[in-house]
């Protein structure tokens, strides 16, 4: 059963990927936008409130979080297109196992986003930004943004099940942006308010860039990264399976 699922699974993720060659200005789109976000708060709006240091080592792995957060209406999009147009419906007459479909969007995304960050990593280098911890330190900083777009996936999948129309998408999508800028990607909670601090503080979303921080810095620290992973492991709990099941009583 999990070989026949992991197949089907693939099948679709295949699918997926024949579709970034008909639409490759869609995903050059989402590679270019987070990097037009980097040189515009470096660059033209930064001030890097509360930062002591170069604010680039505190902006690069804030940005690099907040892509993970973002451009998630691509996958949302997808999702609601193929019920709208019953896509779905013809999957659902095969012998297919449950929720690869969902599996198989979510695979492609996550490539996407791994490219994604191999592109905003190379430009941040470009722009003089460096690594200053170990091999060991820096590949656990992409796990951890990694794991956190996982999480914003498939609650972005969720979403998706229950708006059921492509557009309703822009609605839902803009659920997300106060969990990207009510962070500490951009600017220190210390340079808040102390209520606002606080919530700040508590956003999964600065967990990670926190973490990301630690192991980029010198000293490649671990005294975010519990949090980092706690967090994104807690969200999947909780949506990975309310999106199976959705999904799956819209089957039947």
């Amino acid at each position: 059963m999990t070989v026949h699922a992991l197949t089907d699974s693939w099948t679709m993720t295949r699918r997926e990927l024949a579709h970034w060659a008909r639409q490759p200005g869609r995903v050059a789109v989402g590679l270019v936008f987070p990097v037009m976000l980097l040189l515009m708060f470096g660059y033209l709006i930064g001030g890097g409130r509360g930062v002591s240091g170069d604010y680039l080592d505190y902006l690069v792995p804030g940005m690099l979080a907040l892509t993970m957060a973002f451009g998630l209406e691509g996958t949302m999009l997808a999702v609601t297109q193929d019920l709208d147009k019953g896509v779905i419906d013809r999957f659902r007459a095969m012998p297919m196992a449950d929720g690869a479909v969902l599996v198989g969007r979510s695979a492609a995304d996550m490539l996407q986003s791994a490219v994604g960050l191999a592109v905003l990593l190379g430009v941040s280098a470009a722009l003089g930004w460096r690594v200053h911890g170990g091999a060991g330190a820096f590949l656990a900083a992409v796990g951890l943004l990694l794991l956190f777009r996982f999480a914003m996936l498939w609650i972005g999948i969720h979403l998706a099940l229950v708006a059921g129309r492509p557009e309703m998408v822009q609605a839902v999508q803009i659920l997300v942006w106060p969990v990207g800028f009510l962070s500490n990607a951009l600017a220190t909670p210390s340079s808040m308010p102390d209520w606002l601090g606080t919530a700040v503080e508590w956003n999964p979303m600065s967990q990670t860039a926190s973490a990301v921080r630690d192991l980029f810095g010198p000293a490649g620290s671990s005294d975010h990264v519990l949090a980092a992973v706690v967090w994104p492991l807690a969200l999947l709990a909780v949506f990975f399976p309310l999106a199976v099941r959705r999904f799956a009583r819209m089957s039947r």
